[in-house]
């Protein structure tokens, strides 16, 4: 059974995402400040945790950045009021894997839900084991049974949904991708107007196995179609 910690200031919004998840089979955690969330995560390890923004004590974006740099991995649904592109933006710039704007629709949350928790599944840490598939282009290699990353020999560490894609570009390295087709591939839904969400993304993954993310050796742009990834020595 996954676990799924809620933190929300808002009591009335943790209960119902509560009553939604628990009708779908998750172990839902509570909490109404980033301080609780921090301590419930350190004693649970949820495999999924939904977090407003706005919070008392510690904000949902602290946190999260709190969390990443301790090592979690699990993936992070930020809930926001605000429908700027850059407080949505700011949240995947600090870690998030996706968010949900308030107002929200209950069959929508669930499915964001089990879409972050089956790209874990499937490219985090929590995939049994099977036979060793290891995929390379250049320096860069990836062991999609150990999870490993590496360049040039370094260990890289990516987030589930950073791994997703890259191993989407590398498995098929050559090829462009736009951000429709990234995204509907990794998020298995529709892409509606998802080219912020893509493109943060990718600056992420840059960030990590480039040396210099603005001349990248690997994951290139290729104007107005997409990404690629292209390796010519």
């Amino acid at each position: 059974m996954y676990q799924v910690l809620v933190c929300d200031d808002d009591k009335e919004i943790v209960e119902a995402i509560r009553i939604y998840l628990s009708a779908e089979g998750y172990q839902v955690i509570t909490a109404y400040n980033g301080a609780e969330a921090l301590e419930a995560i350190h004693r649970e390890t949820p495999h999924l945790a939904i977090l407003d923004i706005m919070m008392p004590v510690l904000s949902g974006l602290h946190l999260t950045g709190k969390l990443r740099e301790e090592g979690y991995t699990f993936p992070i649904l930020f809930l926001s009021a605000k429908t700027e592109d850059t407080d949505k933006i700011l949240g995947l710039n600090i870690g998030a894997d996706d968010y949900i704007t308030k107002p929200f629709r209950p069959l929508e949350l669930v499915a964001r839900v089990k879409s972050a928790l089956r790209r874990y599944t499937t490219f985090g840490n929590l995939k049994e084991e099977e036979q060793a598939h290891i995929f390379g282009v250049g320096g860069l290699l990836m062991n999609d049974d150990t999870k490993e990353v590496t360049v040039d020999g370094e260990p890289v560490r990516l987030t589930p949904t950073e791994y997703a894609m890259l191993l989407l570009l590398v498995q098929n390295h050559g090829r462009v991708y736009s951000t429709e087709q990234i995204y509907t591939a990794i998020w298995n839904e529709p892409s509606y107007g998802a080219d912020n969400i893509v493109a943060v993304h990718i600056r992420h993954i840059r960030e990590k196995i480039e040396i210099n993310p603005r001349e990248p050796r690997y994951l290139k742009v290729v104007w107005g179609l997409g990404y690629k990834i292209d390796w010519q020595g």
